[in-house]
């Protein structure tokens, strides 16, 4: 969805920058060379629809010169180009980046466009970069800049960025993106099949959505395994699908899912596993406290911290919590159940 929004501004003559946020060590040096070269790459197309360089687009590029010195990059945009002293060169990201989005703003107004840049799972993206984004999004609604910053990421996301800025809560409309139902969870199975000349059994159909739980990335992993383990040569049946079903939770386990449990400690483990016994349904924090043999809810404030800082709890309502991916408790009950 983020990708089709990008290139539908692309197509309307916005600058767009993609930004893929990611757990790394090296997480803010790649978002910066994200941003970077994708500013630096907007900024030559825009160049490149002007026969001359008005006033207001040379003094954007200049700046735009000065934050990729700034960011060390290094490159520059054109020889009779200099960086604007005093502008974006703080190395400072998110006094450099407010600096820039002024100085493009009138260039951009000129030209009839804008900025926008879209972060991938945006509930991960490094601290730093993450703040001077939010703060050149407050600026530029405060000032008019055509600038916005759309995301996609977990239901963690709108308390990652108020704890990040007191006022980002303020900023963004939050769009819910939920299970598929029943319909559309069908036509997500029987559509590609159907284009490539091929069908499923009406049981077949039923059993794959059932296991998918209609949400997209289960339905893709299942539809894949279904496609790989039916023999053909054009009929999907009702047994194929239970292997594709088997194959496909199989595979979610081994990738999808392991690798949100791993990204645990054996303490806060042992919170998902406490968690996990309320299937899919959110968890009280008044049960956790018995589950875990504490005294009271602030003796689990730092796994609680912890595990919604890495992306795998979320608060689903005051004194409840709900894991952020889609049936992890029956993962975990089948995996790593107590018994």
């Amino acid at each position: 969805m983020l990708r089709a929004l990008q290139h539908e501004l692309d197509r309307r003559g916005w600058l767009t920058v993609a930004v893929e946020a990611q757990r790394d060590p090296d997480a803010r040096a790649l978002a910066r060379q994200q941003l970077e070269r994708g500013l630096l790459a907007g900024a030559r197309r825009l160049a490149s629809r002007s026969e001359r360089l008005s006033d207001t687009l040379a003094s954007a590029l200049s700046t735009l010169t000065s934050f990729s010195l700034s960011v060390g990059a290094g490159v520059t945009l054109g020889a009779n180009l200099q960086p604007a002293r005093g502008r974006a060169d703080t190395g400072v990201l998110e006094l450099d980046l407010v600096e820039l989005v002024e100085d493009l703003a009138p260039a951009l107004r000129d030209a009839g466009t804008g900025l926008a840049v879209f972060v991938d799972e945006i509930q991960d993206l490094e601290a730093s970069t993450l703040t001077a984004l939010l703060a050149v999004q407050h600026q530029a609604a405060q000032q008019g800049w055509p600038f916005s910053v759309f995301g996609a990421g977990l239901p963690s996301v709108p308390a990652v960025l108020s704890e990040a800025r007191s006022y980002a809560e303020r900023q963004f409309e939050y769009r819910s993106i939920d299970r598929l139902g029943a319909d559309d969870a069908t036509e997500a199975f029987a559509g590609p099949a159907r284009t490539a000349g091929a069908s499923f059994t009406p049981e077949a159909l039923t059993l794959l959505v059932d296991a998918s739980g209609g949400y997209p990335y289960f339905v893709q992993e299942l539809g894949f395994q279904a496609w790989q383990l039916a023999p053909g040569p054009d009929l999907i049946t009702d047994d194929d699908a239970r292997l594709a079903a088997s194959a496909g939770i199989d595979a979610l386990d081994a990738g999808f899912f392991r690798a949100r449990w791993e990204r645990a400690t054996r303490a806060e483990q042992r919170f998902m596993r406490a968690m996990a016994a309320d299937h899919d349904a959110p968890s009280l924090l008044t049960d956790l406290v018995e589950r875990l043999r504490k005294r009271k809810p602030s003796d689990l404030s730092v796994a609680r911290r912890d595990l919604i800082s890495k992306g795998l709890i979320y608060a689903s309502a005051r004194a409840e919590l709900a894991f952020t991916a889609p049936h992890m408790a029956s993962y975990i009950n089948r995996r790593h159940g107590e018994g």
